[in-house]
């Protein structure tokens, strides 16, 4: 589903600020696999999301979304194909509108508008029907504005919006880093309710190595812009954090694990 072969990426090159983010990383993942995505600050994570969704422009290989070569489609022309969770939970939706409207516009995204009415009773019983997925009691609040949710709440319904297309490629940018460790446990178990039941090819990027090893069927972890560990199936599920960060060191050639990492 998304095929990723050999792409660079440098920032300010030819200038002191030059910076390599990605160096020759090559990815493949198959029709839906859940990945996440782990690495220290700089380790080129949100550089690869943005480059697979067509933010940045990559100097150098090539990116196929579900058999498609998008590498150089501009971002809104291969939006179509994906769907994308950012970590602030302000970005997905629409504060001044009713939870339904939001819905309501992720659902006609792409599709031809008409002057019929905005939202029919048997559309509103599906949004209800859509929200309970989430078990956070939206589905009684559809006339709610947006605004008036919790961050997590925002967030959750941002990623509801985001799959409800069924995206070919979900990308989740740290979508639980600003909400609360409880908050953000509700919405990483809707992530993988969702997923697993729309069968979503997903890459999901992370700052918590717990998180990136109990959720998702296969785990990378990024080091100066390179993949340097890359476990799937049985040798993932397995895996604690001390073993993970064995790991990084034998692959990057570091024996200083990023704090960030072992903070998470």
């Amino acid at each position: 589903m998304l095929e990723i072969s050999q792409i660079d990426k440098t920032f300010n090159a030819g200038t002191v600020n030059e910076k390599a983010a990605l160096r020759g990383l090559s990815l493949h993942i198959r029709e839906g696999e859940f990945v996440t995505v782990i690495g220290g600050n700089g380790a080129g994570k949100s550089t690869l999301l943005n480059a697979v969704a067509g933010v940045w422009a990559v100097d150098r290989g090539t990116i196929t979304i579900g058999g498609v070569d998008v590498t150089h489609l501009a971002e809104h022309k291969r939006a179509k194909y994906i769907g994308r969770v950012f970590q602030d939970p302000m970005m997905g939706t629409a504060a001044t509108m009713q939870i339904d409207e939001n819905l309501a516009l992720a659902m006609r995204r792409g599709k031809p508008r008409t002057l019929r009415v905005g939202i029919g009773k048997a559309e509103r019983e599906q949004y209800r029907e859509m929200l309970k997925i989430l078990d956070l009691g939206l589905e009684d609040r559809l006339t709610s504005k947006v605004g008036l949710l919790s961050g997590g709440q925002r967030q959750a319904l941002t990623l509801l919006m985001a799959t409800l297309q069924k995206p070919k490629l979900l990308l989740l940018d740290e979508h639980t880093a600003a909400l609360d460790p409880k908050t953000a446990a509700k919405v990483l178990d809707a992530t993988e309710r969702i997923v697993g039941r729309d069968h979503l090819t997903t890459l999901m990027i992370t700052h918590n190595m717990k998180d990136a090893i109990a959720h998702g069927n296969r785990l990378i972890m990024m080091f100066n812009g390179r993949i340097v560990v890359d476990v799937a199936g049985e040798e993932k599920r397995q895996l604690t954090v001390p073993q993970l960060l064995e790991l990084f060191e034998k692959a990057s050639g570091s024996d200083e694990a990023d704090d960030t990492l072992l903070l998470s």
